[in-house]
């Protein structure tokens, strides 16, 4: 399996997080055609995987008006029909909607969502694992039959 991660990062954990995600994916036999911004997104890369992760920060007065970061920017992804995707979010005091809306951006590029997961900044680590284990377990059984060796 192939995946391509697209990541929107301010202070660096998203960004820790994409390439966390990605390493976890390796383990478990995972190609990753590219790990890049959403607001520079590799196109070949896109177009060749199998799956595309697309993760961002969350913004908003602390419990008000949260949203992913550069949704805007998501919408000028290239169409991605036909294409397995899934979304994270890191946040520091709560996500509120901001997967759902991360959700909806993407499946507006085409996408079909397969899931998500808030990320807090302050677990990372646990976090990631818990997206991937949950990633691999949501798989269709034709895209995990190919993971198994």
């Amino acid at each position: 399996m192939k995946a391509a991660i697209l990541v929107e990062s301010l202070t660096g954990n998203t960004w820790r997080a994409g390439e966390r995600i990605g390493s976890l994916l390796q383990q478990e036999g995972w190609t990753i055609t590219g790990l890049n911004r959403v607001r520079q997104p590799d196109y070949a890369a896109i177009q060749d995987a199998d799956l595309v992760i697309v993760g961002t920060w969350v913004h908003g007065l602390f419990v008000l008006g949260q949203a992913p970061w550069g949704l805007g920017e998501i919408g000028h992804l290239p169409m991605m029909r036909g294409k397995r995707a899934a979304v994270f979010a890191t946040f520091a005091l709560n996500p509120g909607k901001t997967l759902d809306k991360l959700t909806n951006g993407v499946m507006d590029r085409g996408a079909d969502v397969i899931g998500g997961l808030a990320l807090h900044r302050a677990k990372l680590p646990e976090h990631t694992e818990k997206f991937v284990d949950r990633l691999l377990a949501n798989l269709p059984p034709s895209m995990s039959e190919a993971t198994k060796v």
